[in-house]
């Protein structure tokens, strides 16, 4: 996936965040789209430890997210175990971190209208 351009107006963290957040989001459909490949097993990006790995806003640590096989999910005789219902949940569980991701730029962007704005 392409990064996100820096602009400078935002922590780097929360750039970071939302790239962690669009990356499991495009996981997440990629295995809800190979529900019904056989032999395809289903993949995550372990966003806790993603977002472990932010550092501060200096930008030191930079962030790789993983996609790795996820374990212990049941087969089907084909051989895939994509499982629809959790895929829905964790669809719905990233698409919330995003949108709090969103509000926390939208927030930020305030900050920075009110301030040049001078305070009102």
């Amino acid at each position: 996936m392409p990064e996100m351009a820096s602009s400078g107006l935002i922590p780097s963290s929360l750039e970071r965040f939302l790239e962690v957040a669009s990356d499991r989001q495009q996981t997440v459909a990629a295995n809800m789209a190979n529900v019904d490949t056989p032999g395809y097993h289903t993949k995550d990006v372990n966003f806790k430890q993603a977002l472990a790995t932010i550092g501060n806003d200096d930008g030191q640590v930079q962030l790789t997210p993983t996609v790795v096989n996820v374990k212990g999910l049941l087969e089907r005789p084909d051989g895939n175990n994509v499982n629809l219902d959790r895929e829905s949940l964790l669809l719905a569980q990233t698409q919330l971190q995003y949108q709090m991701g969103i509000q926390l730029v939208k927030s930020n962007f305030h900050q920075l209208l009110s301030a040049i704005n001078g305070g009102s």
